[in-house]
């Protein structure tokens, strides 16, 4: 009787090595989708501080209400979306330092001298309801107006673009005019408060 001949056995030890390079390969080549999110610079940790109530003035709050039907309350009266960016940009800028708008205080900024910088706030709440599109569009309008105010200071003092001045020019700008925006918790503000 003839004997099947025998196959050769496979040299699998290399078997091992050659997929976890392959895993290095593809972990090392292959690109992961990054988080996206609004990019805001939180306020520093303050150390011990007096509990000095620092109450900021009406006029200087600028604020915007997104209401659960993705409504536009601004300073108490209904918006279009298209109005927010150059509405915004006023109350910042304040040129003829009317009273309805932020008052000014005089600072020392480098490369300015001394100046009167408004002391305005935006107040942006929304409702529980509010879409997520309508929150990033109304967060895009305004921070798209304080980018259009400081790229048009920059092309006034220096004669370049906000992001092509230095870091001690951007940071002058941005004293000289401060855009802060301060987000409160989402609440049921209005308009068909059960919407799902």
């Amino acid at each position: 009787m003839r004997k099947a001949p025998e196959m050769p056995e496979l040299n699998t030890g290399s078997s091992a090595d050659i997929a976890f390079l392959l895993l290095i390969f593809f972990l090392v080549t292959t690109t992961f989708d990054t988080d996206k999110g609004i990019i805001r610079m939180l306020p520093p940790i303050v150390e011990k501080q007096e509990k000095s109530e620092s109450k900021v003035k009406e006029r200087n709050v600028f604020v915007v209400l997104v209401n659960a039907k993705d409504q536009l309350l601004v300073e108490g009266e209904l918006m279009d979306i298209r109005q927010l960016r150059e509405k915004t940009k006023e109350f910042l800028l304040n040129p003829e330092d009317l009273p309805s708008l932020p008052e000014k205080e005089e600072k020392d900024i480098p490369y300015f001298g001394k100046v009167r910088v408004g002391k305005g706030v935006i107040s942006l709440q929304n409702d529980r309801g509010t879409s997520y599109g309508k929150y990033l569009e109304v967060q895009n309008e305004l921070t798209a107006a304080g980018n259009e105010i400081k790229d048009q200071i920059a092309m006034q003092k220096f004669n370049k673009h906000f992001d092509d001045l230095s870091e001690d020019q951007q940071n002058a700008i941005k004293q000289y005019v401060p855009v802060m925006i301060s987000e409160a918790e989402p609440k049921n503000i209005g308009a068909d408060k059960g919407r799902k």
